[in-house]
């Protein structure tokens, strides 16, 4: 833990109403919700911008649905994005299509894909409409301020030097690393998903598939996501087995893509170094209790999402929406209970304890069978048997695009 700051060596303090740290997806819009509400509320990110590699850049239906509700959804899609409507892969047995949006009851019947960076300065520039919320790059928290038994901030630095920020709520949202999370010593409950991803770009070019798809053969799996011009691609790999994979070289990498996908055998040369490719250490869980007095975290940093569905996002955001919806009113008045913290992880535990059942049930029936090079992988039964009931079929589609239940906004909590 770092050393205790003494006041007369911060040069700044200020107040606030909510102090959120961590400019990710779910900090942001839950700034944006408080600061429509005429809440003071302080964003605090580490980093003094919001470029980043390989992050996650799916806005899912239901999110389109709550921007549509804060009346920015037709603006955020004029901005450049690509759709996703379904989803093939691709196997020895022949293709099959797992996810397919066309048939969801929504204005937005696929998912957007648009770099994060993107959808995240669109937001903030959002909440600079409103003159009760305030942005703060390049912070560093490095210690929570504790007074009477509850968080009342917390202390950061940036360039300039050592600061604090006092606030009635403070609010964790700053990720599967979360700072908040580790300072606060909350306790998480772990699973163990039996692959690694290896994230890398290849360039997309005239007569390629759109959208996303897959490829399982000889024990290896590749994901494929349409980026503009650009191929995504996700080498999924062994827990574990990246440093054997480094050891055979590159020229096995770059062959084991050309095998499952022949179209990229003349494009793997764009490979030409290891670190063009990114490792994506894929963990999973969730913390058992999301509060202590003064404080709440949310999004990743109170449950890391596994990549299965790519759903991460979407279950980040709603947890901001569901913590404005509650915890609006207690700030407008002064005074927010352990009830009102209590009440934003009852709401949120199950829907995320139910799905993340299913990635673990995912990774154990279907990634872990795809990435056993002894086996000939086969879609499960369960699996083959829901796809031809037509009220069944579109049930992985309608989790991956709302989760468990949709979130809306509570129009009179916010305004």
């Amino acid at each position: 833990m770092p050393p205790r700051t003494s006041a007369a060596a911060i040069r700044d303090s200020h107040q606030t109403g909510c102090c959120i740290v961590g400019g990710g997806p779910a900090g942001v819009i839950l700034a944006l919700l408080l600061a429509r509400a005429g809440i003071p509320v302080t964003l605090l990110e580490m980093h003094r911008d919001f470029d980043r590699d390989f992050r996650g850049d799916t806005i899912h239906p239901s999110v389109l649905e709550i921007m549509d509700e804060l009346g920015l959804a037709e603006p955020l899609l004029k901005l450049r994005h690509t759709k996703l409507s379904k989803a093939t892969v691709i196997t020895p047995k022949g293709a099959v299509t797992p996810v397919d949006f066309t048939r969801l009851k929504t204005r937005y019947p696929y998912i957007a894909f648009m770099p994060q960076a993107r959808f995240l300065e669109f937001v903030i520039e959002a909440a600079q409409k409103y003159s009760s919320f305030k942005l703060i790059m390049g912070a560093r928290v490095d210690g929570l301020i504790e007074e009477d038994g509850a968080i009342r901030g917390v202390r950061y630095h940036t360039e300039e030097g050592e600061r604090e920020i006092r606030a009635l709520l403070t609010i964790g949202a700053d990720g599967r690393f979360s700072r908040v999370r580790s300072l606060a010593g909350f306790e998480a409950i772990k699973t163990s998903p039996p692959m690694d991803i290896l994230w890398f770009r290849l360039s997309r070019k005239e007569g390629d598939p759109e959208g996303a798809g897959g490829r399982i053969r000889g024990g290896r799996m590749l994901i494929m996501l349409e980026r503009d011009t650009q191929w995504q691609i996700g080498y999924v790999i062994p827990k574990g087995s990246s440093k054997r994979l480094h050891e055979a070289g590159l020229d096995a990498l770059r062959q084991a893509v050309a095998e499952l996908e022949p179209r990229f055998a003349e494009r793997v040369g764009e490979l030409e170094e290891w670190k063009q490719v990114a490792l994506l250490s894929v963990e999973s869980d969730c913390l058992k209790r999301w509060h202590r007095p003064g404080l709440l975290v949310i999004g990743d940093a109170a449950h890391v999402m596994s990549p299965v569905g790519g759903v991460g996002i979407n279950y980040a955001i709603q947890d901001a929406v569901v913590a404005a919806n509650v915890l609006a009113s207690p700030l407008k008045i002064g005074r927010v209970r352990m009830e009102d913290l209590a009440e934003v992880q009852r709401q949120r535990e199950w829907p995320t304890w139910f799905i993340q059942k299913l990635q673990t049930m995912a990774q154990k029936q279907v990634i872990a069978e795809a990435l056993d090079p002894n086996k000939e992988f086969t879609i499960p039964m369960v699996a083959r048997i829901l796809f031809r009931i037509p009220w069944l079929r579109d049930l992985p589609a309608r989790l991956i695009a709302f989760g468990v239940r949709r979130v809306h906004l509570n129009k009179n909590a916010l305004h």
